[in-house]
């Protein structure tokens, strides 16, 4: 089930990549600049080589002034200016872009969850598959077990696999190497098949154990899906969490198949106010991150503290209902698992500050349960 710290790495993911993604844009510019005062080799007229290069020099220099939004007025050299303007237009064209892109690819990357939880579910129908067309080996208490009949018999997730396409058919080969190696030798399914009549509680047991040790465990199959996923660290856990319920969700020849999101509107909102008030975040709030910072520019700090940092201001001003130390407490938690070593102490010290700050001034305004923390 998602949560609202899941969703916070997924936006702080976009929002780390949207900062690689503008200083590629600003690289992108300053070979524009370059390229317009080459020497045209197809001219028929004489290239003045130190000319050339004395107004790339400037064309950088007013390029740079006006990217940090320093005023300067034009230059009175109209390719110099031409060449400025077309640098801070693809600029910007560019960074709208990965933006746009960014945003929407939030919600691709978390609604791509519930496929990877229905592979999961339906490669243990696979495996069951493969046990059934064997003859050798005896492996009724797997094929006859009651929760792979009861997941073959939904028909809402038999729906779902065959609206999504079975990505086991694209892997076959894979799929009979992972039963014949990785299933057939574990020592838990020997054991399992081998029971005269296992119970209830065996038959709980030997599906956790599939998903958990063999499928989500370290080993050939998870490989796979890191190998699929790029996310595939933290997806995991909420995979798993997801088979999980639904092994307990067992009941009468039935099973529940599980939901992502319980309210997913809500979660969509919550991720489209963080991730564009974050980027959109006021400069006086900038300059708070640098005030704090031993007077660093904000722009100097590690990515991902500046990251961490800017989204943790976001949340303060544009979500009210959440307590100020909640916010704080999930920051520092996001800092342990993606920063340095030494940047928990550092972002906990600047959030306390900073939220004093703010509070005082009354850009923070909380409200409901924001309320909480904040007497």
């Amino acid at each position: 089930m998602l949560n609202r710290r899941t969703l916070r790495i997924k936006i702080m993911q976009s929002l780390f990549a949207f900062g690689q993604c503008k200083e590629a844009n600003h690289l992108l510019a300053l070979d524009l600049i370059e390229e317009k005062f080459q020497p045209d080799l197809n001219s028929m007229e004489p290239q003045d080589k130190e000319l050339l290069r004395k107004q790339k020099k400037v064309a950088l220099q007013i390029f740079e002034r006006r990217f940090k939004g320093k005023e300067i007025t034009e230059s009175p050299d109209p390719r110099i200016e031409e060449a400025v303007q077309s640098a801070l237009d693809l600029y910007h064209k560019q960074v709208k872009k990965d933006q746009s892109f960014l945003s929407q690819n939030i919600i691709l990357e978390i609604e791509k969850l519930t496929g990877l939880y229905h592979q999961v579910l339906n490669l243990l129908l696979e495996f069951a598959h493969l046990a059934e067309a064997e003859k050798k080996v005896n492996h009724g208490n797997f094929v006859n077990h009651a929760w792979i009949k009861a997941l073959a018999n939904n028909q809402e997730f038999s729906t779902q696999v065959l609206k999504a396409g079975n990505l086991w058919v694209q892997h076959k080969d894979s799929v009979r190497s992972w039963f014949r190696e990785v299933i057939k030798e574990d020592n838990t399914y020997q054991e399992f098949i081998a029971l005269k009549k296992p119970d209830e509680e065996k038959q709980k047991e030997v599906i956790k154990h599939l998903v958990r040790k063999l499928i989500l465990g370290p080993g050939p199959i998870n490989d796979f899906f890191e190998a699929e996923d790029i996310r595939w660290a933290e997806d995991r856990d909420i995979v798993k969490s997801l088979v999980d319920k639904t092994i307990k969700s067992f009941d009468v020849d039935q099973i529940t198949l599980q939901k992502l999101s319980l309210d997913w509107d809500d979660d969509k909102q919550f991720i489209d106010t963080l991730f564009k008030s974050t980027i959109n975040l006021e400069p006086q709030y900038k300059q708070l991150i640098a005030q704090n910072t031993k007077n660093w520019e904000v722009d100097r700090l590690p990515l991902t503290d500046r990251v961490i940092l800017e989204m943790a201001l976001a949340e303060m001003i544009h979500f009210p209902n959440i307590p100020v130390k909640v916010t704080i407490n999930e920051y520092i938690e996001l800092t342990k698992e993606y920063s340095t070593p030494k940047s928990r102490q550092f972002v906990n010290g600047i959030l306390d500050v900073m939220a004093k700050s703010m509070k005082e001034s009354g850009a923070i305004k909380k409200s409901g349960r924001g309320l909480i923390d904040n007497k």
